[in-house]
């Protein structure tokens, strides 16, 4: 992972990972998100999702381009479409060269994963450069990072490096989880029907033509639950690498410094005694605030490694939903073959029949 992402904010520690956070923070925290970016997203996604009535999609693919393109347009707002095709197919190779063995011959997932790193290194280095020689002022991600004005200043090579850690962390993430809620809900039509009802209850208090706000939002209380439910049961991240900087004792086990731990947040997530009946999706669970603030729970990290990208994801994933089952109905085609590990992924897609609500 770190040789082909990079250094990032999952790799550096103490002040140069506060340093780190911080920008990612100012580029995608809870406030950019609410102030700058709300509109933007829903935007696309209504474009995205625009004409989709009598088709059959493959929901997997197209929630990877999805998650991509949106990420992409809050990073580069004014480059050309051609900028967003020449990116796009090296990220499925990053993904897949990260969770590979590390083999460095032609030929291999680890060794594609490198190639593909070295080539969005170096157009995210042209498209730097064509900037740094224009006067256009860009509103965007990249500008905010290139800015004199900016309050966490960064050389080009730790520009590139966010540039890669914001686009594949919604890329696979952001795009699993839309998939798998979408499968979730096609088995639940309980708690499809109370999403419905969520979100048409928004559409009835506005005016025609009126947009959803941030305050929409953040009322979509059962929509959280079914993402926070589908995170939970499908298990996206499978767990998190940490080292240990000093002598550990836990429950009777010795862990010598340096040592690399890997924390298995599936069984977390499958506890019950944390989330009784473990295997049934139950998005109801989550209106219960005090089982999202428990601290055993591990979907979007813990305190200061706490996923500073966790808000805008949320938003993602919420316009997605609002936008597909307000205006579509689905079914689901037969005889997908599903693998869940090392990553979620069904091999020939996940096919989907829409058709208009």
């Amino acid at each position: 992972m770190v040789d082909i992402l990079g250094t990032n904010i999952s790799t550096v520690h103490g002040a140069t990972h506060k340093h780190i956070r911080g920008s990612i923070l100012s580029l995608l925290g809870p406030v950019a998100v609410k102030e700058k970016l709300f509109p933007n997203l829903l935007k696309c996604v209504k474009s995205f999702t625009a004409d989709w009535d009598g088709k059959t999609i493959d929901i997997q693919e197209k929630a990877q381009e999805m998650a991509f393109f949106l990420a992409f347009k809050q990073i580069f707002e004014s480059e050309s479409r051609s900028i967003y095709d020449s990116f796009k197919p090296e990220f499925e190779k990053i993904v897949s060269g990260t969770l590979a063995l590390p083999i460095n011959i032609p030929g291999t997932s680890y060794h594609i994963g490198l190639q593909a790193r070295s080539k969005v290194i170096k157009l995210s280095r042209e498209i730097i450069k064509q900037r740094r020689s224009s006067s256009t002022i860009h509103r965007d991600m990249l500008g905010q990072m290139m800015s004199d004005e900016t309050k966490y200043p960064l050389n080009d090579e730790e520009i590139i490096s966010q540039i890669i850690t914001i686009l594949n962390s919604g890329y696979e993430t952001v795009s699993k989880i839309t998939m798998m809620s979408l499968k979730y809900l096609h088995g639940d039509l309980k708690a499809l029907q109370e999403l419905r009802e969520e979100h048409f209850g928004i559409l009835g208090r506005k005016e025609a033509g009126e947009s959803i706000t941030w305050e929409d939002y953040k009322s979509m209380s059962f929509t959280l639950g079914v993402i926070l439910e589908s995170l939970r049961l499908a298990t996206v991240v499978n767990g998190v690498m940490r080292r240990t900087t000093s002598d550990l004792e836990l429950n009777g086990y010795k862990f010598p410094k340096g040592w690399r731990i890997y924390i298995y947040t599936r069984e977390v997530n499958y506890d019950p005694l944390l989330h009784p009946e473990p295997l049934k999706f139950n998005p109801w669970r989550w209106l219960d605030k005090k089982l999202e603030s428990h601290k055993y729970n591990f979907l979007f990290g813990a305190g200061g490694r706490l996923c500073p990208g966790k808000e805008l994801g949320l938003v993602m994933i919420s316009l997605f939903l609002h936008c597909f089952v307000t205006q579509y109905r689905w079914e689901e085609l037969e005889g997908e073959e599903m693998v869940k590990f090392p990553r979620i992924e069904v091999p020939n897609g996940l096919h989907l029949r829409i058709s208009k609500y």
